[in-house]
């Protein structure tokens, strides 16, 4: 069912489900793919070897019936050498996602919810909107124990297997 309504969605809708609830949102803003492009550069100057960067890569977690697709994650590159477009999500390194200014709820209620009952380890949320960025890591008992918050022009550290500090002051605000 889950493939056969991606295949009828409209090209320009990034699909989500979560249990039996589906989240469909249109194409993101220059500011979202701006903000985005500078958090990945970071990234990428610190991403461990054998790990590839994605954006729209779909994560499944079939044991509590999630499907979720960040902004950017990073995954094994034999994860990735599969014509399949589904990844188990335990996979990922780390999801990030720019808040949404048309559904923030989405991330900061429902991806909150599911990140960690997919065991992805850690949560980077950048809110424009709020000009703030929060990282969430070590999952355990579906919730995130470790917070860590900043206001744009603050720094984030990023804890290994990337190990290094997030420059927020590059970031635009809605």
């Amino acid at each position: 069912m889950i493939d056969e309504f991606r295949r009828s969605a409209p090209s320009n809708f990034k699909i989500e489900f979560s249990g039996d609830v589906i989240i469909m949102q249109a194409s993101p803003s220059a500011i979202h793919e701006r903000n985005l492009a500078v958090v990945r550069r970071q990234f990428e100057a610190h991403a461990p070897v054998g790990y590839l960067s994605t954006g729209n890569m779909d994560l499944v977690s079939p044991q509590v019936t999630k499907l979720r697709n960040p902004d950017l994650t990073y995954l094994p590159e034999a994860a990735m050498a599969t014509t399949a477009n589904q990844v188990p999500a335990d996979l990922a390194l780390i999801a990030v996602e720019i808040v949404s200014p048309s559904n923030p709820e989405n991330d900061w209620v429902g991806k909150l919810r599911d990140y960690p009952l997919m065991q992805i380890p850690m949560y980077l949320l950048v809110d424009a909107s709020q000009k703030t960025v929060t990282l969430f890591r070590e999952p355990e008992a579906g919730r995130y124990r470790m917070r860590e918050d900043a206001a744009f022009g603050e720094t984030v550290h990023i804890p290994t297997p990337f190990g290094f500090t997030l420059d927020t002051t590059v970031l635009l605000p809605y």
